[in-house]
This record gives C-alpha cells, sequence and structure tokens, in this order.
C-alpha cells in the first residue's frame, strides 16, 4: 500500500470581496497524481507559487482538496474521522523551527507530542530519549531551545514530531533559513532515519544539492506535477528545469557546459567524483 497518494488534486484559493462575493478563484493545485512508496526518501522541487507548500499541508490535512482525494496510509485526508490518525500518520515540520517549539527546555519539547496523544509517562521518557538520540541533540536535553542554533532547533523540531511515531515525516522547506552548516545536519539527520527507522521523508526545499541522493523527486510549476524521476534523470534535463526557473546542482550544471563544448560526458552528473571519473575516462 502507498504510504501517500493522490487522485486528481485540486485546491483553489477563493478570494472574496468585502460583501463575501467570489471575486477571484487561484488554483494552486491542478490535477495532480502522485504515489509514494513507504520507506522512500521523497524531494518536491518547484518555484515559489508552484504549489508545493499547498500539496504538503494536504498530506498533513491542513487542507482538504476542492476536488480529488489524497489518501495517507489508505485513509481519505477528506473524512474527518481520519484526521487525528492521518496526523499521527504523517507529521509536519515547518520552515522556521522557533513557530514549531514551544517548550522551555528541550526534552519537553519532545514530550510534548505524545503527552497530546496519551502516551504513558514511561513510554514518553523512552521515546524522547531515543528521538533525541537519533538525532544527536541527547546532550542538549536540559537545554533551552533559545540557547540553541537554527540547525540544532530544527533538529529538536525532527525529534518532536518522531516522538509521536509517524510512519512519514513531511518536511516544507526546513533548511530555508538555516546557514549552510545547520542544512548540512538536518539533512544528514532526515537520511540517517529514513535508513535506520524506515522513516518516509518528503522532503520540500529550493536546495539541489539537498536532493541529489533522494530516491525520487517531483518537479511542480503552477499547480501541476511536470517531471518526476530519479536525481538522475532529472538532473539530465538542465535546460527544461531552468526553464521552470529552478536550479541544477553546480557540478551538473559544469558538466553540462563542458558537454556544451564538446567534452562528452554522462547527462545527469550529480557529484565532483562522478565528473572526475568521467572526465578521466
Amino acid at each position: 500500500m502507498s504510504i501517500v497518494k493522490t487522485d486528481n488534486l485540486t485546491f483553489e484559493y477563493i478570494r472574496r470581496d468585502e460583501d463575501e462575493n467570489v471575486s477571484g478563484i487561484t488554483t494552486a493545485i491542478d490535477k495532480v497524481n502522485i504515489d509514494i512508496a513507504p520507506g522512500q526518501f521523497i524531494a518536491i522541487l518547484g518555484h515559489n507559487g508552484s504549489g508545493k507548500s499547498t500539496l504538503a499541508k494536504h498530506i498533513n490535512a491542513l487542507l482538504t482538496p476542492t476536488e480529488g482525494t489524497l489518501f495517507v496510509d489508505g485513509m481519505d485526508t477528506s473524512d474527518d474521522k481520519n484526521l487525528l490518525k492521518v496526523r499521527q500518520t504523517a507529521g509536519m515540520v515547518f520552515q522556521n523551527p522557533d513557530n514549531q517549539i514551544i517548550g522551555t527546555v528541550v526534552d519537553e519539547e519532545v514530550a510534548f507530542g505524545p503527552e497530546n496523544l496519551g502516551v504513558p509517562s514511561e513510554e514518553i521518557w523512552q521515546r524522547v530519549e531515543k528521538c533525541l538520540k537519533d538525532v544527536n541533540m541527547y546532550a542538549f536535553k536540559d537545554a533551552s531551545p533559545n540557547k540553541l542554533s537554527g540547525g540544532q532547533k530544527q533538529r529538536v523540531a525532527i525529534a518532536g514530531v518522531l516522538a509521536m511515531k509517524p510512519k512519514c515525516i513531511v518536511l516544507d522547506e526546513p533548511t530555508a533559513m538555516l546557514d549552510p552548516m545547520g542544512r548540512k545536519e538536518v539533512i544528514e539527520t532526515l537520511h540517517e532515519l529514513n535508513k535506520k527507522e524506515n522513516v518516509t521523508i518528503i522532503l520540500i526545499t529550493h536546495y539541489m544539492k539537498e536532493v541529489v541522493d533522494a530516491d525520487k523527486i517531483f518537479v511542480m510549476d503552477s499547480g501541476k506535477v511536470v517531471m518526476e524521476g530519479t536525481p538522475r534523470e532529472i538532473f539530465s534535463h538542465v535546460e527544461e528545469l531552468k526553464a521552470l526557473r529552478l536550479d541544477v546542482p553546480q557540478v551538473t550544471e559544469l558538466a553540462f557546459e563542458l558537454r556544451k563544448s564538446g567534452i562528452r560526458l554522462p547527462l545527469g552528473i550529480l557529484s565532483i567524483d562522478e565528473l572526475v571519473k568521467a572526465l578521466c575516462q
């Protein structure tokens, strides 16, 4: 069974005037069909306004479809009876960790979610310890979140979601406000959780370097999925991505320019090592 599956998912933002009459309709998601298997690391790319964040909010049932259906682990997110279970299954991490962290001590922050789910106290603290260790933040369990770096705060936010034992974590540009070191810490944490805990990761980002190790990439534009495939397949289409106002990894662009100048190189080079090997051959 798919962990996330959409069937002609459509969502419209309706604008109204002072008299509550409809003054305009914006289609943010337009008949999207995606299918994500459990345990995959998925990346969703797109420029601002492409619909990727709106799609993320549907997976956590913060929004429900105008038309079509979205299923999380087989549950229809439009059915109110499924709301709690959907949100337990698909946890959400937002762009700014300060908007998500409410505790005054790190371990209390991580305990907040399972407490609200009615998890017994003994099990809560077992989960807190495990989840903080999973994100390499156990040494800071007694610290105030206010004294952590941006990357550390985001890892605490991830631990807080993880403590609720979701099968899937959706992250909406979680590294956008972080420095390069913070971004690296968070992405490494996500890959570790994906591999060791088999948690499905759905990462929405505009940093191309963060998606080269994903299992699959969906590219969105004007509310539609316009490309999908492995990182190598997606980044083999440099000109198409640039037409969609997206960048490509620097090494991929360098290889692309070398190909244009006549040097025979394979498409979709993703790392410096690959480029060096290809040039040496």
